[in-house]
């Protein structure tokens, strides 16, 4: 298994842009799977659930793992809906949060990462999708958002961009007009506030998403194989 996780990262290392961060979206994949990946040079993984990642966290890379010093940079990522219950949980050692789509997770996240002395950073989460079973916020939503931002409201949270997921779909264009409408909000409210990650695109659609300016995709049975 480890030969070939690190054959195929290497491969889609090669092929996604340098610019474009790669996360390993290890959700559902053992332990040995992680350490597999950052054996190949992977550094960012996703998880989809809080308990298995506070698990992966706790045999990697927690200072009584005994072994964090053998995973220096390796990033957490929590990219799936996350309940504010849950929060506390990742809050002490979370590297980025994935989909935060209302302004009391903000309030939950800004709270803990006090608690912990921390500035968490965070992606908001866009409904681009034609498809009701996906989540996010509005243009008129973020824009709300945004302005609470700016007025300081919640001073330890670091929201680092955007994301989204489009339709589950063949039409390549539908897929290229929503990742182009979240890129022209990313580029509408950005700039001014030195946001630095649009993510957009999975395993199958990363392509289009960077074409279209993702600065990260999240890719996982392309590298660690069917789930």
């Amino acid at each position: 298994m480890d030969g070939m996780i690190g054959q195929r990262w290497a491969e889609v290392r090669a092929e996604v842009p340098a610019g474009v961060e790669v996360v390993a979206v290890s959700k559902t994949k053992p332990v040995e799977a992680v350490e597999a990946g950052y054996a190949a040079g992977a550094r960012s993984f996703g998880e989809n659930r809080v308990q298995e990642l506070v698990n992966k966290h706790e045999a990697l890379t927690h200072p009584e793992s005994g072994r964090p010093e053998a995973f220096q940079g390796l990033s957490w990522h929590q990219i799936g809906t996350l309940q504010k219950n849950k929060v506390k949980y990742i809050a002490p050692f979370v590297g980025l949060i994935h989909a935060v789509d209302q302004a009391g997770l903000l309030d939950e996240i800004n709270k803990r990462a006090q608690a912990h002395d921390r500035h968490i950073p965070v992606l908001l989460q866009l409904h681009i999708a034609q498809e009701s079973s996906k989540f996010g916020l509005s243009s008129a939503e973020l824009d709300g958002i945004v302005e609470r931002l700016d007025a300081g409201e919640w001073p330890h949270v670091q929201v680092q961009g955007l994301m989204g997921m489009a339709t589950f779909t063949e039409d390549d264009m539908q897929v290229a007009r929503e990742f182009t409408g979240l890129r022209a909000l990313y580029d509408q409210h950005g700039p001014a506030r030195g946001w630095n990650t649009l993510s957009m695109g999975m395993s199958g659609d990363w392509r289009i998403a960077v074409d279209c300016g993702s600065t990260m995709v999240r890719i996982g049975s392309a590298i660690f194989g069917k789930r």
